[in-house]
């Protein structure tokens, strides 16, 4: 199977790491663990383990949903509908939005955007941009009491009122799936509820949108099924998860954590995908790996020695790879022949992401400090923020050392100038300072690396951006707007970094500007 097969592996040094680790993982008989569902290959006690591994069997029991998905879109399409917005955040945006970007709508589909922002730009950019009259608005929520989720499904209720305009996936007994019901949706989608956010994509969550994208849904289903069998033997030379997974493991433990991803431009956004998988299964109790997504290869002087490459299919610079193992990075290259194989991409960095968190004593399926954030935002929406950290760029750039990460955070429209502008500025971070730089918007990632920032290695460097908001909308049922949502978010993070200890600012578009120019001058 080269759909998701392992092309070249260039460990260098960290080879006697992966080794030992395969070892461990093999006296454990960690596979036939993993597969045979026992919890005591992560924590002596099932919470939040015994009850987040259907995972493993999803993409056998989705291949009975093909009716009812294609019948789904089909009326759908009879009905007049063009396009779909899928309202989520985290495990149940991150799929759909590598499907709305990696495919073109298919001649049975509909046009997909997701909405994951608190920002009232982006939210008013749905209802300026989609008739209401042939939008379908699927709200996607586990849990069906996310923030975000929620006052997104209520604000475009509010002005379209019509049940059949509507769907939900969630989770079986959700306050989110009764209201669908007590409103005439057109749909409620129950997932198994055995299975987390994080992965989730070859269930409801990722393959409702898939089938409305008018994509080969079940071209991904089966090219997961087709991998399977080889993700359950323990040899290592055939179990591409168990590989990846060691190597991962090995990293973190010689020092190597900043996993920087090199995806195939087809999927390229694939890696924010990978970005959550990683970040919150991993990034607990002070380790973790650190994903490092969306950032383009640079120079080799660039890069320190806490950097481990790994590539999916065809990249844009093949050559820096060679060059970056010939330095002795270690590099692991993917195969991917077609983007439809992302199913058992999918399936792969599972089954390697649950072996990693096997290898580092930690829970990969919980997130313990993601409520920290949500409790943050809550309060300040209560009470206010009061005074925010006062450090300032210099100040905290002053204070990065080798080794560290630089995570650069935005709370500003995903669709405004300002995003790009922001990802040109993470390079020129990362040239200057030579650290691993991530770049995340505001509140995606807090269901994303969010965990990670504040459970995971204490060597983060935050820099905050916040962009002002012209105009606003109100939130139905609520005191406070999406502006004052999405500050809340923005000032209860800041201060969560802070009291851990964190180093972190808050700075703006144009005083980064004005230190990179600087840099370039020095």
């Amino acid at each position: 199977m080269s759909s998701a097969g392992i092309r070249q592996i260039r460990l260098g040094a960290l080879e006697p790491t992966v080794a030992e680790v395969l070892d461990d993982l093999a006296s454990r008989d960690a596979v036939a663990r993993l597969w045979g569902r026992d919890h005591t290959l992560w924590a002596p006690e099932p919470t939040e383990i015994s009850d987040r591994l259907g995972w493993l069997d999803v993409p056998a029991e989705m291949t009975g949903a093909l009716e009812l998905l294609d019948g789904f879109v089909a009326g759908c399409r009879a009905d007049g509908f063009t396009d779909a917005v899928v309202m989520g955040m985290g495990g149940s945006s991150l799929f759909p939005e590598v499907i709305a970007r990696s495919f073109p709508t298919g001649d049975r589909g509909l046009r997909l955007h997701v909405l994951d922002s608190t920002d009232p730009a982006a939210v008013g950019h749905i209802a300026a941009h989609l008739h209401p009259d042939t939008t379908l608005y699927l709200a996607s929520s586990k849990s069906g009491s996310t923030v975000e989720t929620r006052s997104h499904l209520d604000f475009f209720w509010e002005r379209v009122g019509r049940g059949d305009h509507f769907a939900v996936v969630t989770d079986p007994g959700s306050a989110l799936g009764a209201l669908a019901r007590e409103r005439g949706f057109r749909h409620v989608f129950e997932n198994r509820p055995d299975i987390g956010g994080r992965y989730s994509a070859l269930s409801f969550f990722g393959l409702v949108p898939a089938a409305l994208a008018g994509i080969d849904w079940m071209a991904l289903v089966a090219a997961a099924q087709q991998v399977t069998p080889s993700l359950r033997s323990p040899d290592p030379a055939v179990n591409v998860g168990l590989r990846l997974g060691a190597a991962l493991a090995a990293g973190v433990k010689a020092g190597r954590d900043k996993a920087t991803l090199v995806i195939d431009p087809r999927i390229e956004t694939f890696g924010l995908w990978l970005e959550q998988l990683l970040a919150e299964s991993t990034g607990k109790q002070g380790t973790g790996v650190v994903p490092v997504a969306g950032e383009a290869l640079g120079p080799v002087d660039v890069y320190g020695s806490d950097r481990l490459f790994v590539s999916i299919g065809d990249v844009e610079h093949p050559v820096g790879l060679d060059v970056l193992a010939d330095e002795g990075h270690p590099v692991i290259e993917l195969d991917l022949d077609d983007p439809l194989d992302l199913g058992a991409q999918v399936l792969v960095w599972e089954v390697a992401t649950a072996v990693c968190g096997a290898v580092l004593g930690i829970n990969a399926f919980d997130q313990p400090n993601v409520a920290e954030a949500k409790a943050a935002t809550n309060a300040v929406l209560a009470d206010g923020a009061g005074d925010l950290p006062g450090a300032t760029l210099a100040e905290v750039l002053l204070l990065l050392q080798p080794g560290d990460y630089l995570a650069l955070q935005a709370y500003v429209d995903p669709n405004d100038d300002d995003v790009a502008a922001l990802e040109e500025i993470r390079l020129e971070l990362r040239d200057e300072h030579k650290v691993a730089t991530t770049f995340g918007l505001g509140p995606r990632f807090l269901h994303s690396t969010g965990q990670l920032h504040k459970g995971g290695p204490p060597t983060g460097v935050f820099l905050q951006v916040v962009g002002d908001d012209p105009s606003d909308a109100a939130i139905p049922g609520q005191e406070f707007t999406f502006s004052q949502l999405k500050h809340a978010q923005a000032d209860g993070d800041l201060l969560t970094l802070d009291r851990h200890g964190l180093r972190a600012c808050r700075t703006t578009l144009a005083e980064l500007t004005r230190h990179v120019e600087e840099g370039d001058a020095r």
